[in-house]
């Protein structure tokens, strides 16, 4: 599962990128200094992996992990080709969400594409590009499906009201997310399709030092123009957050953060936000060899879940044994759980949760 860093060019998605993953991949004061996508995969903090790592006192531990795509930065006239147009949107439309960089910070050293700082310009800007390529393969889509429809085809008839309200929608200045449609209309018709404004969305607000714990004026402007979308918006000063995974040990980045008045880096809450944002949570394994943190679809079942280890596990599952987290912290041990008798024995209907601590039984 992959999210993409995208914004126009120069707002900072390239550092970012770089304080996510410490890929250094190229940031520079110019547009287009980000060609062809780099790919990071990024351990999940989570301090109950942490908890775990305390009580087993494993060989090893091994942290979920996400993968975070730099995409080039996009200009007006993007849906057209201009720019790296059509490379970006075929990059964009490979990814599962979007973390979408607005500039939310004032420095005269640092150009901007179109000469002055305004994030909600900016916004609008990536989006009417997203929408016009969407509206393309929407059209398309459409013309084919009318044939069909008006052959009496009681399916096409269903999907042409679909894509008529997508078109309309897209028309009026929409994203795909923010159309009014069924689930069910969703899932059959549009999914499918891989819209580029359907993926998920967190707009991340690029901001100065001062700005790190508070936020500033255009952060809540950003926040009052995505209201009506069910995004989330983040805050960070990425200069700041770059300059922090550049010292060489914990303590300084710990002295530097509570310098700042952060507890934890803002790019720790950014990744589990993304995380969260492709639908995904975790289970654990906790053994001596091993404590380690598997990540699944939210909603998957015990048998998708050992899947995810090796597909024998899938197919030869008889059951789960499973403790919850708080219960693990609580007792302490595996054994002092048993003898608790919180341990539970799940078969192939179980939906697991988030931070399931689990043991799977299975025969090929």
């Amino acid at each position: 599962m992959k999210a993409g860093i995208v914004g126009l060019p120069n707002v900072g998605k390239s550092t970012l990128f770089n304080c996510l993953s410490n890929a250094k991949a190229q940031s520079a004061n110019f547009p287009f200094c980000t060609i062809e996508p780099n790919i990071g995969v990024v351990n999940v903090p989570d301090q109950r992996l942490e908890k775990l790592e305390e009580l087993v006192n494993p060989e090893r531990v091994v942290p979920a992990t996400v993968e975070i795509v730099d995409i080039a930065g996009l200009v007006k006239g993007a849906s057209k080709g201009e720019g790296l147009g059509n490379q970006f949107l075929g990059n964009i439309r490979e990814t599962d969400a979007i973390l979408h960089v607005l500039r939310c910070f004032d420095n005269d050293n640092v150009v901007h594409v179109d000469g002055s700082v305004n994030p909600i310009r900016d916004k609008e800007t990536i989006d009417m590009e997203l929408q016009l390529k969407d509206l393309d393969s929407v059209e398309k889509k459409l013309d084919k499906v009318k044939r069909a429809a008006k052959t009496g085809n009681k399916e096409a008839q269903k999907e042409e009201a679909v894509l008529t309200a997508l078109k309309e929608g897209l028309e009026a200045g929409k994203s795909v997310r923010a159309i009014s449609l069924s689930e069910d209309e969703r899932e059959e018709f549009v999914r499918p399709m891989q819209l580029i404004t359907d993926k998920p969305v967190m707009y991340v607000c690029n901001v100065d030092e001062g700005a790190a714990v508070d936020g500033n004026a255009y952060v809540e402007k950003v926040k009052q123009a995505v209201a009506d979308e069910n995004a989330e918006v983040i805050f960070l000063a990425v200069g700041t957050e770059a300059d922090i995974t550049e010292l060489e040990t914990y303590e300084e980045r710990q002295m530097f953060l509570e310098d700042l008045g952060l507890s934890e880096p803002g790019s720790a809450k950014l990744i589990r936000g993304a995380y969260k944002l492709l639908d995904l949570e975790t289970y654990f394994t906790a053994g001596v060899k091993e404590v380690r943190a598997w990540t699944i679809p939210v909603g998957a079942t015990a048998p998708q879940a050992a899947g995810v280890i090796h597909t024998d596990f899938e197919k030869g599952f008889i059951r789960a044994e499973v403790i919850a987290y708080d219960d693990y912290v609580k007792y302490g041990s595996e054994t002092k759980v048993k003898e608790a008798g919180r341990m539970r024995v799940e078969g192939k209907e179980y939906i697991v949760k988030d931070g399931d601590v689990m043991h799977f039984r299975f025969n090929v």
